[in-house]
C-alpha cells in the first residue's frame, strides 16, 4: 500500500471517528468535504524539529502576520532558509535582534542550539520520544513552554494526538463553534478535546480551519436538495 493510500485510509477512519464522537466536529467535517489537514504546512518553510521550535519561539505573543514577517527576515539572514543550530550560533546575535527577535527569544534559541550542538540533546532522539518525554526535555529550557513544543509536534513531527489548549486562536474557535458565552480556559479546552482522542491533531486542524477559512456549502446544498 502506498503512503498516499495509507494516509487516505487513516484520514477516512479519523474523520469517521470524530464525526461520531463530537457533533460540532461532525458539522465542521461535513462543511469541509475537501479539507486537507496538511495543506497549511505547504505555506510554511521546510522545518526540522529545531526549525519548528524556532518558528514557535518567534511566534510567542505575536500575531500570525507578524510571526511570518519575522520568520521571513530570519530566513533572509541565512540565505533563504531557517538556520540549523550551528548556523544560528555562528551569527552575531545583534543580527537576529535586527530581524525582529527579542533578546529573550534569542537567548532561548541559542540555549537550545547549544544543547543540540554539544550533544546534550539530539534531534533524532528527541523526534522518537513519546509526547510527555519530549515535552519534559524541551520545557526544561527557559523560554520554551508547552505551546511551543505542541506546535513543533504538529509541524515538524506530525504527531496525531496533539492539542494546543493555550492557543488563543483555538480557544476562540472553540468558543464560537461550541457557542460558549466565554473564552474557554485551558482546562476547558482539554476537557472538550478528550472526546477527540486519539485524533486531537486532526480535530484541532478543523477548528483552526473554521477560524481562518469559510466553510464549503454542505454537499446537499452544492448538489441540490433532494
Amino acid at each position: 500500500m502506498s503512503e498516499d493510500s495509507s494516509r487516505a485510509g487513516w484520514l477516512l477512519q479519523a474523520r469517521s471517528y470524530l464525526r461520531d464522537a463530537d457533533p460540532v466536529l461532525a458539522r465542521l467535517i461535513d462543511g469541509r468535504p475537501d479539507f486537507d489537514p496538511r495543506a497549511w504546512l505547504t505555506e510554511l518553510p521546510p522545518m526540522d524539529l529545531y526549525g519548528a521550535l524556532l518558528f514557535q519561539v518567534t511566534g510567542q505573543q505575536l500575531s500570525v502576520p507578524a510571526t511570518r514577517r519575522t520568520v521571513a527576515r530570519i530566513q533572509a539572514l541565512f540565505g533563504g532558509h531557517l538556520p540549523a543550530p550551528a548556523e544560528l550560533l555562528a551569527v552575531d546575535p545583534a543580527q537576529l535582534r535586527q530581524a525582529g527577535l527579542s533578546w529573550r527569544k534569542i537567548g532561548t534559541l541559542r540555549d537550545l542550539a547549544e544543547r543540540l550542538t554539544d550533544g546534550r540533546l539530539d534531534q533524532d532522539v528527541l523526534s522518537t520520544l513519546p509526547d510527555d518525554q519530549l515535552m519534559a526535555e524541551l520545557t526544561a529550557i527557559s523560554g520554551i513552554g508547552p505551546w511551543t513544543v505542541q506546535g513543533a509536534m504538529l509541524v515538524a513531527l506530525q504527531r496525531e494526538d496533539v492539542v494546543l489548549p493555550g492557543d488563543l486562536a483555538l480557544r476562540k474557535a472553540i468558543q464560537a463553534n461550541y457557542q460558549l458565552d466565554h473564552l474557554p480556559a485551558q482546562d476547558e479546552v482539554l476537557a472538550i478535546a478528550e472526546r477527540w482522542r486519539p485524533y486531537r491533531s486532526l480535530a484541532t486542524s478543523y477548528l483552526f480551519s473554521a477560524a481562518f477559512e469559510p466553510a464549503d456549502p454542505p454537499p446537499a446544498a452544492r448538489l441540490g436538495s433532494v
